[in-house]
């Protein structure tokens, strides 16, 4: 029942990053504030979820997969500025936590899970994920808006 409950959810908030991830110019993609670009920012989300997978739901993280982000985007050294692979990395995280979520027992939602980043439930983890997305959004918008301002001057 959790599942089929928060799978609707996840998709409209995965749905919705993902369209403006897809209409991101790829030359955005090294545009920063601070020290974090657009495109380690998606790196880093990607990442998030893989971690998560592992961390609240059991599932492995990839043996082909590096998570460099784990401290944040603005911790990372190496560029992230082809956004076809980023697209494609986006997809495959979010197909592993979905996998991930699928296989979780229901009676596993509810409970608590001691991991690096706190305690949460599953179900929490999935609202933190969705609510991780979503201020990364708006820091991408943000910096594409400082930005343009930037070079008007």
């Amino acid at each position: 029942m959790t599942f089929s409950t928060i799978l609707p959810l996840w998709n409209s908030t995965q749905d919705r990053f993902h369209s403006m991830v897809k209409k991101l110019p790829e030359q955005d993609l090294t545009l920063q504030l601070g020290p974090s670009s657009i495109g380690n920012m998606l790196r880093h989300n990607a990442e998030v979820e893989y971690m998560f997978a592992n961390w609240f739901f059991g599932q492995p993280i990839p043996e082909d997969i590096e998570i460099r982000t784990s401290r944040g985007a603005a911790n990372t050294e190496v560029a992230q500025e082809n956004l076809q692979e980023l697209v494609q990395f986006l997809e495959k995280s979010n197909s592993h936590l979905i996998q991930a979520m699928e296989a979780l027992p229901e009676e596993e939602w509810s409970k608590q899970k001691d991991c690096p980043i706190g305690a949460s439930t599953p179900l929490e983890a999935v609202g933190r994920l969705m609510y991780h997305a979503g201020i990364h959004a708006g820091q991408i918008s943000l910096i594409q808006k400082c930005s343009v301002k930037q070079e008007s001057l």
